[in-house]
């Protein structure tokens, strides 16, 4: 292991997040979306000084395991906004299971419309919860795991891009709302975007990616056998 690349590879990573949280302060818009931005500085650094994906799988697995302890702190603004989530614990669950739903439906739908393979329909069906879950429910439908982690993380990146762009556009600016949406279209990568928005709006995603990825794992199943009996 070349400890100078993994440090460099990390700054590399580290760099990109923070100067696109700069422009994205600087410049508040969708279109400067921070995990996208980031990803996209990163991409290009790596493909210029030729560093390859292989060389990365460390600082990545570093980065990857810092994911577990960031995971957990969302708990702090969760417990913060603990009365607003107990004010609003109907609402918020039924937004969530209806929002799921409408998204499982709606994906076997157009992508049968659309003539596609039943294997890709099935992988794509849970597309919009954390990679662990979906992998395991694309099993259950016996998708591909490898496709559903590509369009997890695709789903992720164009979700925190276009949550914000859609929110904006229909003037919904209750923090609550917000946050419940970028949860529930884009899972990690869409609460990282609403704790950039503001506490409420990150707790408030971190309990949609919990409550939409256990109701995915329970619901799909049933929900894709009866669509394609249909």
């Amino acid at each position: 292991m070349n400890l100078l690349l993994v440090f460099l590879t990390i700054a590399i990573t580290l760099g990109a997040y923070l100067f696109s949280r700069f422009l994205n302060k600087r410049y508040p818009s969708p279109l400067v979306n921070v995990v996208f931005l980031s990803t996209a500085l990163i991409v290009v650094v790596f493909w210029l000084s030729g560093v390859t994906v292989s060389q990365y799988q460390e600082a990545k697995n570093i980065l990857t395991y810092l994911l577990g302890p960031a995971t957990v702190a969302l708990a702090i603004p969760l417990y913060r906004n603990r009365k607003l989530l107990q004010q609003n614990i109907l609402p918020v669950v039924g937004g969530i299971v209806v929002g799921t739903t409408a998204n499982i439906i709606t994906t076997v739908l157009v992508a049968e419309f659309l003539g596609l393979d039943k294997l890709i329909v099935t992988s794509l069906v849970p597309k919009s919860v954390t990679v662990p879950i979906a992998v395991s429910v694309s099993g259950i439908l016996n998708g591909d795991p490898t496709l559903t982690s590509v369009f997890v993380i695709a789903t992720g990146m164009i979700g925190t891009f276009l949550t914000p762009v859609l929110l904006n556009l229909f003037k919904v600016t209750n923090p609550l709302v917000r946050g419940l949406a970028y949860g529930t279209t884009a899972h990690g990568q869409g609460t990282a975007s609403a704790l950039a928005e503001g506490t409420v709006q990150g707790s408030m995603s971190g309990v949609a990616m919990g409550i939409a990825a256990i109701y995915m794992s329970l619901a799909a199943p049933f929900l894709v056998h009866h669509l394609f009996s249909l």
